[in-house]
């Protein structure tokens, strides 16, 4: 015990010893918190403490075992390839050469199944198809109108994109999940602008996605940025002083000239400076208690924007009985409730062999199934499989469902802007409180719910600091804010 308490103070006194640059320490270890750590690193400020909840680092980026196989419970694809300008996150997979699988959707038209069995005819789907598109494209050209400085305008624009027809079938409605709320995890009545316009991460980087199925894991990338500031060993563990995992942050006491951060194994640890990088469905709860507490325009601005659920359900099988070959990587299933068991994958090409289905549920229904067992949740999903191919399929020998709703360190999977938040209530979401500082991918103006937005916004936070510490604008900050 008597060691355990002398390690405990020494950590401390690692924070809050008098130094050339001032101290900082990062709370969370996710794409967004490495980034900050490492620009801050860079900059000359080391003396950097980052404290993780968990066990691991990369926050939502993360593989687990299962079935054998490494699957990410999280964030799996790259998002925005092929473009103009080049994502950061496609450039470190390329780095680490991890594998990679584009993803074809061109063909789920041919790959519909109907509420009660059968495929329904190509055309009919790609008529729905096409409908959903033409749709989109009116909704992208009222929305030229706005103007550049914020959303104001949007509840009226989507009322104008949908008011002409209204998705009611099974085919029409699994039709338009997958248009919105496969990539927003929301329907798109709550989402957001970036419905009805090209979203900058494939105007800027380009149309295609690619599927990271390389057994390292996606969160490869999370310790390729924290390899290069952060200590390893010879095997490349981190084993850096500066990197606490499992260290719980509960409070976080701020004043003019410091903060002070406690844990829930009761440690406190002290800085000049603190940056937040936990998601914002966390900052939407009592985790984390702000002494004082935060002003009422930041607190505001928190809980306008929302945390949406994706849930990437695995299901392993004794054999295969779903087509093969090209053009059969992905497939719908139309039901009269929307967002039940609708987008299917198979992985043929990522694991050979594995005889592995994926099934993507969002919003209500993810949150409705991490509140019931998982082998109810499998006897759901048996009934939609033996629905599309017939009752003499095999059961699955094992499902993987993940929780990220219902986990206290995330409550969700990533952020969506709501309908009427504009420019001005994004800055104050990414805006410093004093000296406690935010960062995430929430905090991303363009990129936000995704990893590259991720690791941009940790930077651009990090400059933010960095500004303020050495041009010392911090105060002249503090009261345009609180103005």
């Amino acid at each position: 015990m008597a060691a355990i308490v002398i390690v405990a103070l020494l950590l401390t006194a690692h924070v809050i010893r008098a130094s050339a640059s001032p101290s900082v320490i990062i709370v969370g270890a996710g794409m967004s918190g490495i980034s900050a750590a490492k620009t801050l690193s860079d900059a000359g400020i080391k003396d950097v403490l980052i404290l993780e909840a968990t066990d691991h680092i990369g926050g939502r980026i993360h593989k687990t075992k299962f079935a054998g196989l490494n699957v990410e419970m999280g964030a799996n694809w790259v998002e925005g390839v092929n473009g103009d300008e080049m994502n950061p996150i496609w450039e470190m997979v390329n780095k680490l050469q991890l594998k990679t699988f584009y993803s074809d959707y061109t063909n789920l038209s041919s790959n519909t199944y109907m509420q009660g069995g059968g495929l329904y005819k190509t055309s009919v789907v790609q008529e729905a198809i096409d409908l959903s598109e033409e749709v989109d494209e009116s909704g992208e050209k009222l929305s030229k109108s706005l103007p550049s400085s914020g959303r104001e305008d949007i509840s009226v624009l989507t009322y104008q994109r949908l008011k002409n027809h209204v998705p009611s079938s099974p085919l029409e409605m699994v039709v338009d999940y997958y248009v919105h709320d496969y990539e927003f995890a929301e329907p798109p009545r709550v989402t957001s602008l970036q419905n009805t316009v090209p979203l900058p991460t494939f105007a800027n980087f380009g149309e295609d996605l690619y599927f990271v199925g390389d057994q390292r894991g996606y969160e490869s990338v999370v310790y390729h940025v924290a390899r290069q500031f952060l200590k390893t060993s010879s095997n490349g563990s981190i084993v850096d002083p500066r990197l606490l995992l499992n260290k719980v942050v509960r409070r976080i006491l701020y004043s003019k000239g410091a903060v002070t951060v406690i844990t829930e194994d009761g440690m406190s640890y002290k800085a000049q400076y603190v940056m937040v990088s936990v998601s914002i469905g966390v900052l939407q709860t009592k985790l984390i208690d702000f002494n004082p507490v935060l002003p009422q325009w930041k607190i505001l601005a928190i809980y306008q924007f929302d945390m949406a659920v994706y849930t990437k359900i695995f299901l392993k099988f004794p054999y295969k009985f779903w087509p093969e070959g090209n053009g059969t990587e992905f497939f719908l299933y139309t039901n009269e409730r929307r967002g039940y068991y609708p987008i299917w994958q198979q992985f043929e090409k990522q694991y050979p062999g594995a005889n592995v289905l994926m099934v993507t549920v969002t919003d209500d229904e993810s949150r409705r199934i991490e509140q019931q067992k998982d082998s109810e949740t499998k006897a759901e999903i048996m009934e939609v499989l033996r629905e599309m191919f017939g009752k003499n399929i095999p059961e699955a020998t094992d499902i993987l469902v993940p929780r990220w709703w219902s986990n206290r360190f995330y409550r969700g999977s990533f952020s969506n802007w709501p309908i009427g938040v504009n420019r001005y209530e994004y800055e104050q979401i990414r805006a410093p409180v004093g000296r406690v500082y935010f960062t995430g991918e929430h905090t991303s103006e363009h990129y936000n719910g995704y990893v590259h937005g991720a690791y941009l916004s940790g930077i651009d936070s990090a400059n933010m600091m960095l500004k303020c510490i050495k041009n010392k604008m911090c105060k002249v900050q503090i009261k345009a804010k609180d103005a």
